[in-house]
């Protein structure tokens, strides 16, 4: 079973979140899950806002 905070992390650490990532995050947030996996998407969420992890569906999108 993959966790939310394994996505986050790899993401995190090559700067990338791919399209596939995305969509298992937004169904495993639909599910029950730990504390440190929210700790680790809103970790992600930040990198994002700060530029450091880029989203591969805004590019795909423009």
């Amino acid at each position: 079973m993959v966790f939310i905070r394994e996505i986050a992390e790899a993401a995190i650490a090559t700067g990338s979140l791919t399209l596939a990532n995305e969509q298992k995050l937004r169904l495993m947030l639909k599910q029950k899950y730990e504390q440190e996996d929210l700790e680790a998407f809103m970790s992600l969420q930040q990198a994002v806002i700060r530029g450091q992890v880029k989203q591969q569906s805004r590019y795909i999108a423009s």
